[in-house]
């Protein structure tokens, strides 16, 4: 459980969400335009076919809305937020503070995706009320299951963004790292195609990274395709990525931070 500082930075950062709500609407907007591409893609796709790779197009419907729900918990403007801090040596003031960089940054992190995750929920039950035929589950454990799933996946990506964002210690500008972690994720974490799609040397590929918890497993535990003890199994092998993630997130930091100097320290 977050200590009482870590607490009041997520309450202070779910305030400063709300008050500037402009920059994250604007992420959300392009999340808007990308996930209705794809579904018209995919609809597209399935014109006279009733099932692809397992995927019926009901079932590809309600992947396609927890993708975008999965992805609206951890806005653009949210992730660059950490880059930023590296960028404009502000960082250099959270050293001189009594907080744990990483967990401060999950603490805020966690306090924006209350207000997103509530938008995003908004947005996905508007998106369930107009394209019928999403599929909603029948038995309470699977939405119990999928909800520990929802929230594992999502400091599942804050660890992979914030490792990402270290990375800005070494280089002068942000967009490059943010694009190609994008790029990553959304691939291997089965964003832009169900990792069901792949051959099968990159479906091997993806399955032993840890991409496939933020977006893959929470679908389809909601899906039904994994149920019982496998589904689980696949909750658990979302924390285990977090952890071994949290390790080198440390590790990196207490490399990265002898890259910061602060004059007459």
């Amino acid at each position: 459980m977050f200590q009482k500082k870590y607490r009041s930075i997520a309450k202070i950062t779910m305030q400063n969400t709300m008050a500037y709500r402009f920059n994250y609407f604007i992420s959300l907007i392009a999340s808007l335009i990308f996930i209705l591409a794809m579904f018209y893609l995919w609809k597209s796709i399935y014109a006279g076919r009733t099932e692809l790779a397992g995927f019926t197009w009901d079932q590809m419907k309600s992947y396609l809305f927890i993708t975008f729900l999965t992805n609206s918990l951890v806005s653009w403007y949210s992730e660059t937020g950490i880059s930023r801090k590296i960028l404009d040596g502000s960082v250099a003031m959270d050293l001189l503070k009594p907080l744990n960089f990483q967990k401060a940054r999950l603490a805020e992190t966690l306090g924006s995706s209350i207000v997103e995750g509530l938008i995003g929920a908004i947005l996905v039950t508007i998106f369930v009320i107009l394209f019928a035929g999403v599929i909603i589950p029948d038995h309470a454990l699977t939405y119990v299951l999928f909800a520990i799933s929802l929230v594992v996946s999502l400091t599942l990506k804050f660890s992979i963004v914030y490792i990402f964002s270290l990375l800005c210690f070494w280089t002068t500008s942000a967009v490059g790292i943010a694009w190609s972690r994008a790029a990553i994720t959304n691939l291997f974490s089965g964003a832009l195609i169900p990792l069901t799609f792949f051959p099968d040397w990159l479906k091997a590929l993806a399955s032993i990274l840890p991409f496939q918890g933020i977006v893959f497993i929470p679908a389809s535990i909601y899906l039904g395709k994994i149920q019982g003890v496998e589904a689980i199994q696949m909750v658990c092998l979302q924390l285990f990525w977090v952890i071994v993630l949290w390790m080198v997130g440390k590790v990196m930091w207490n490399w990265a931070v002898r890259q910061v100097t602060i004059h007459g320290g």
